[in-house]
């Protein structure tokens, strides 16, 4: 289980599969937080994605929980691990910084660095753009915080397609900082949240693409399967919802050939084929456990062939 960071994200390079954060305090508990962020690093990975919001939706959390997490295991590590990976984090679904008012994204910054125990993002992402705020002030807000140091490179996600390209010229026309990717919810299962005019901007705009949900809250590993009992855990509801269709069930089967074929995991295959999608730099995926990586990590060695991408895409259309 081993892989380089081969994709540069404006001045990042970026690992081939970025590691999901949002399972960090919510259900991986720090110990299992720690070891999956050890395996991962160990393993060549050096992408993690995390949000200021992460895990506030769960009863007793209040947000940051992730962002804690990551900082915790960072401080243990120490700088050279630090000064090795890329942090990405986003703003604007903290309980206490909701939206994208330039004071919220300031104010949630500061947050995000203390808990995170460092002394710079990465990766910043509006997390859910903000329609009550001009893209000015948006821009303006961000570009401050890279010129102080704090922040390396911006990005969006949850945007509309008008207001990403309004983002981009506003940042042109004015020279400040630019968004230098896009993190979309894309996997085989919804193509239409990414597909046509927001990928065509991207990648008319050079923007690195980073999709989240690439498993679809678990579906596309295989371990959800029509007539079986659906296995327990957080988001069996959502990928139940997947199982109960016709073009769920023809991925899966189309999965499952190609997956045979190369005697790896459907969640492996799955992730391949976003990674051989146009624009997609690297798929973002969560490992609850150790066990789990190492199908989300052999996604840097398989290429699938053009008859292979073919069947998926079919059979997800």
């Amino acid at each position: 289980m081993q892989m380089n960071a081969d994709y540069k994200i404006g001045q990042l390079s970026v690992s081939p599969l970025v590691l999901g954060g949002n399972v960090f305090g919510w259900t991986a508990d720090t110990p299992t937080s720690f070891a999956v962020l050890d395996a991962y690093t160990d393993g060549g990975g050096n992408t993690i994605d995390t949000a200021d919001a992460y895990s506030a939706w769960v009863e007793g959390n209040k947000g940051g929980e992730s962002e804690t997490v990551i900082g915790e295991w960072l401080a243990a590590r120490g700088s050279t691990v630090r000064d090795n990976v890329v942090i990405a984090t986003k703003v604007a679904r903290h309980p206490d910084h909701m939206g994208l008012a330039p004071a919220t994204i300031k104010a949630a910054c500061e947050d995000s660095l203390r808990r995170l125990r460092t002394d710079r993002i990465d990766l910043y992402y509006t997390h859910f753009d903000d329609e009550s705020v001009e893209v000015s002030d948006i821009i303006g807000a961000l570009d401050e915080l890279v010129k102080e140091g704090k922040v390396r490179e911006i990005a969006a996600s949850n945007i509309a397609p008008t207001r990403l390209a309004e983002s981009l010229a506003f940042s042109d026309r004015e020279g400040l900082a630019r968004y230098v990717a896009l993190q979309p919810h894309y996997n085989l299962v919804s193509r239409d949240t990414y597909e046509g005019e927001l990928a065509a901007l991207a990648q008319r705009e050079s923007l690195a693409v980073l999709p989240y949900y690439a498993l679809a809250s678990g579906f596309l590993t295989g371990k959800y399967r029509p007539g079986e009992a659906a296995p327990e855990g957080a988001r069996t509801g959502k990928a139940a919802q997947y199982l109960a269709t016709e073009r769920g069930q023809r991925v899966l089967a189309a999965l499952t050939t190609v997956a045979n074929a190369h005697q790896c995991a459907e969640a492996t295959v799955a992730l391949a084929w976003l990674a051989a999608q146009p624009t997609v730099a690297a798929p973002i995926a969560s490992a609850r456990t150790v066990d789990q990586l190492p199908a989300l990590m052999a996604v840097a060695d398989l290429r699938l062939t053009t008859e292979e991408l073919r069947l998926l895409t079919e059979a997800s259309a």
